[in-house]
């Protein structure tokens, strides 16, 4: 009887075993994407010598998403290019209004990609990667004026935990800088607003994105196809109105090097990445991943930009952590079930997210 029961009881440990190994490499994957971004793009626009032009580099990951989400969906229709044709033809379009739904998203994630990129030129690592985190508070305070979402206590707490250790980070960080050469070209008041305002955006738009995929029975890729083709568009546009002239004069890939690539990619399939890896994980190992993440960006600003860390800064960070942590929390019940949350369609939304 015993050794009859022992094969069984193996075969239900293996998909077990298998996976907690794909939740762990899912810990890993967003730990690293989280943190390897911000500080790619804190090097790059730090180093010495021509600096690329950052709404190109915007322009550039939307129309890498565009061609990575058009790809997927001529998979999904076995490589038949006109077949994929029509399905875009009519899902754009022909049902035009509905396409027309989001530009407004579009126009926010375009405006947040640039910010994004002003905040990390003016800010250390560790004290964006701590900020940025204010659009956990948005996000939840936009899903309960437009989803009528409803937060528990629990909740409600750590994001009260979570303003208070950004505003600690912030009173610490005031009028310091970094003691590298070019801290004299950073505003540390320009690289807050910017934050700031990413968060907000950050926090509306995916709001909005998630009211339109739940009131829409559209394929998630067709919806990033729509937000690419209005993205790259608006990015163009932004490029046009603030650089316009000196990339007309140096070139549009002026300043670009491996590294700056790098930083791109990173960006255009960093989300996408995310996307396809938590469907492994779950919220907890993903408040797991945005502490590691601050953690990992503190000490590697640290080493490479001489980043300072102190008690009161360590304090602050730890609340942030902790409020993620605690924000992340099974809900047991106690949010609405009138507005339950998206399937994994939420989180292939296009970053920014970074950071997301």
């Amino acid at each position: 009887m015993a050794g009859g029961s022992d094969p069984a009881g193996g075969a239900g440990r293996r998909p077990n075993e298998a996976n907690r190994k794909l939740k762990y490499i899912s810990l890993a994957v967003l730990v690293v994407q989280n943190a390897s971004l911000i500080l790619s793009i804190r090097y790059v626009r730090t180093l010495p010598g021509d600096r690329f032009f950052a709404t190109s580099a915007v322009v550039m990951a939307e129309v890498l998403k565009l061609i990575t989400c058009l790809f997927i969906i001529l998979v999904q229709k076995r490589g038949n290019v006109k077949e994929m044709a029509v399905f875009l033809y009519d899902s754009i379009v022909v049902q035009y209004p509905d396409t027309l739904k989001l530009a407004v998203p579009s126009l926010i994630y375009t405006l947040q990609n640039n910010l994004q990129y002003v905040a990390i030129s003016n800010l250390p690592a560790a004290t964006f990667q701590v900020t940025y985190q204010l659009k956990i508070l948005t996000t939840a305070l936009f899903s309960v004026l437009m989803l009528r979402r409803t937060l528990s206590k629990l909740q409600w707490l750590s994001l009260l935990l979570l303003f208070t250790g950004v505003a600690i980070v912030q009173v610490q960080q005031e009028g310091k800088k970094e003691s590298v050469s070019d801290s004299s070209n950073q505003n540390y008041w320009v690289g807050l607003v910017a934050v700031v305002i990413s968060c907000l955006s950050s926090g509306f738009a995916g709001v909005y994105f998630e009211k339109i995929l739940k009131g829409s029975s559209a394929s998630v890729w067709v919806r990033n196809v729509q937000l690419g083709v209005f993205g790259t568009a608006l990015g163009m546009l932004g490029m046009w109105w603030k650089d316009g002239e000196a990339v007309a004069e140096k070139g549009f890939l002026f300043g670009y090097t491996a590294t700056v690539y790098g930083v791109i990619f990173n960006q255009a399939f960093g989300g996408l990445l995310v996307a396809v890896v938590v469907k492994y994980a779950d919220n907890i190992l993903k408040g797991f991943a945005t502490s590691f993440s601050i953690i990992v960006s503190t000490v590697t600003s640290v080493y490479l930009f001489g980043f300072h860390v102190d008690l009161v800064f360590s304090v602050g960070a730890a609340l942030v952590m902790g409020a993620v942590y605690m924000y992340s929390l099974p809900k047991a019940g106690s949010l609405s079930s009138a507005s339950p949350p998206l399937p994994s369609k939420e989180d292939l939304l296009p970053k920014s997210v970074l950071m997301n």
